[in-house]
């Protein structure tokens, strides 16, 4: 059996943490109100040397036997890190970079960053940046993904970065933007581009299941802890959210995540065990469980 892939981490270099620091409101630079926050969340701040915290990654891939893991740039200022931590990773690792499509020149990055190579897709928080994904905001920036055939993540539902929290920045959540049936249109409308929602819509599941039936270009990873689930009524469990998915996405369209983030926590094993118990527990194929372990995800990115 292949090794599994996942599909969604944050790679959360150093570079990360300082960007957030730097425009944090608390008293201190941005040093000690680092070392405040690690201290309450109980986070190992990563080496200075991306090799070094690559290395870390990789030794926890090995350890799980984690074939490939697809990690973000979670900040503008962290994607040089994660395009270097990429390239020296042998293959083991794929970039995707943060974007607000409303920033100046976004789509012409984005494009040359693919052109070069360096990434395979983009996240957005529409919920974050005030935009939605069928309008006009974000036509260059997929106009340049559907030139390389590439993947865009929309994260949609309930979004709390406790981070930011910790650090006293401000919420501009809005979840008037976090809809999954605002992706219909510009899925419809750039069927070349591969659209992901993650955590299965992260409290949007109906609309998640709609928006997949109503566009074979839109696909659902399933990462994170799920605590969405708690928001449904009547309520969800795991299982129960794995057998409606495949219902509507089928097994070729749901690709496995963790959202692993930090150390010590490192890679989250404990999500991957959940989701294997879950389907064995819906009598999933064995088949299926690859396609949704490793295959789907291998296919998206072409890897041998």
């Amino acid at each position: 059996m292949m090794g599994v892939v996942d599909f969604h981490s944050h790679f959360f270099s150093a570079t990360f943490f300082r960007a957030l620091a730097e425009r944090s409101p608390l008293p201190g630079d941005p040093a000690s109100r680092l070392a405040a926050v690690a201290g309450k969340a109980g986070i190992e701040l990563p080496s200075d040397d991306t090799a070094a915290h690559l290395a870390r990654w990789i030794g926890e891939l090995d350890r799980h036997g984690v074939e490939h893991l697809c990690t973000f740039a979670s900040a503008p200022e962290e994607i040089p890190a994660v395009c270097e931590a990429a390239a020296l990773s042998q293959g083991r690792l794929s970039a995707f970079a943060l974007v607000d499509p409303r920033a100046e020149g976004a789509a012409a990055k984005v494009r040359e960053l693919l052109e070069r190579k360096r990434i395979r897709g983009v996240l957005v928080f529409p919920a974050m940046h005030h935009f939605l994904v069928g309008g006009p905001e974000a036509r260059p920036l997929l106009g340049a993904l559907a030139d390389h055939g590439a993947v865009i993540f929309v994260h949609c539902g309930l979004l709390v970065v406790k981070l930011r929290d910790l650090l006293g920045l401000p919420r501009p959540q809005d979840l008037a933007y976090a809809d999954p049936l605002s992706l219909i249109p510009a899925a419809n409308a750039f069927p070349g581009v591969r659209f992901v929602i993650p955590h299965f819509g992260a409290g949007f599941f109906r609309e998640t299941l709609m928006a997949g039936a109503q566009c074979a270009n839109v696909f659902v990873d399933t990462s994170s802890s799920n605590s969405w689930m708690a928001t449904q009524v009547p309520r969800l469990d795991l299982a129960g959210v794995f057998e409606r998915t495949l219902e509507v996405f089928g097994p070729e369209r749901i690709l496995f995540g963790t959202d692993s983030n930090t150390f010590p926590a490192g890679w989250r094993a404990d999500r991957l065990q959940e989701q294997r118990a879950a389907l064995v527990s819906i009598r999933a194929s064995a088949s299926d469980r690859e396609r949704i372990l490793g295959g789907n995800a291998r296919k998206l990115l072409g890897l041998a």
